[in-house]
């Protein structure tokens, strides 16, 4: 299957939107891991097996295995969800964005070394930029549009006129992004986008600019985001669309040996949530 089809028959098979993030800090790890060399593939591992019933999808942070000299334990990881928990996909969070052969690479990395089913991906470098992305049509692309950090209001709120000569439209950036994935970039039906819980607002402005297009919503949990605001605003008119994003809050529910069990009920807990307001 296709990552979009993957992903729609997970949304339907776990009755579930809930993303898992994978950000592995072993400064956070239960102290059973502490004399543990592979203590990073086994930790992420235990939480994938104990969480895989209720998310619709998993998405490892490529910087926090890179920076612990982990790609291996990352590549393991996802051969480990493709094997153990088939129909599941696999978003790689890298967002990567460059131009030529960089860009092909970038796409080789996430798609043909890593083997992940989608990646993450920053279009401010333009279409050219994303094209070896968007040219796999089997994977998936989810590009940055309204991200959730404090800052994001820095360059994405922007008033940019677009439109053409003839009829001018000055609105933010991020709704330009919006259009224009939807409407130029997403021939092969692979493109989602990342637009964040803590801005309900604007979560549900780029749903009226893309139709059904799916989101990645990280920022609920840690970062404060509303549930309900979220779904609210952001599903499709079948109650889907949604790929809910929680990392911290289920990764390090607990710092004992119930970790796993912690993180399995704050996954179900969630998903349950979201199910209230579909």
């Amino acid at each position: 299957m296709t990552f979009m089809q993957a992903l729609k028959q997970r949304w339907s098979d776990a009755d579930s939107l809930v993303c898992v993030g994978l950000d592995p800090e072993p400064a956070k790890f239960p102290a059973q891991f502490a004399d543990d060399p592979e203590a990073v593939f086994h930790f992420c591992r235990d939480i994938v097996d104990a969480t895989a019933e209720h998310a619709c999808a998993f998405k490892p942070q490529i910087a926090h295995f890179a920076a612990l000299g982990a790609e291996d334990a990352l590549a393991r990881l996802i051969a480990h969800i493709h094997a153990t928990h088939p129909g599941i996909p696999v978003i790689l969070d890298a967002k990567r964005g460059d131009i030529g052969s960089t860009a092909q690479h970038y796409a080789s990395e996430a798609f043909d070394r890593y083997r992940a089913d989608a990646v993450t991906a920053n279009p401010y470098l333009g279409r050219d930029s994303m094209q070896p992305f968007l040219d796999r049509a089997d994977r998936g692309v989810v590009i940055l549009c309204r991200t959730s950090n404090p800052g994001a209001s820095d360059l994405q709120d922007l008033l940019v006129t677009g439109g053409g000569i003839e009829r001018p439209l000055e609105r933010p950036l991020y709704q330009h992004v919006a259009e224009t994935v939807a409407r130029d970039w997403n021939g092969h039906g692979n493109c989602a986008l990342v637009v964040g819980a803590t801005w309900p607002e604007q979560l549900r402005e780029v749903r009226a600019i893309v139709g059904d297009l799916p989101f990645l919503v990280p920022g609920v949990g840690a970062q404060g985001g509303d549930v309900e605001a979220v779904v609210k605003n952001a599903k499709t008119n079948d109650g889907t669309g949604l790929m809910v994003s929680s990392s911290r809050a289920v990764l390090y529910a607990s710092a004992g040996g119930d970790f796993a069990e912690a993180a399995a009920d704050v996954a179900r807990k969630l998903r349950g949530q979201i199910n209230r307001y579909r």
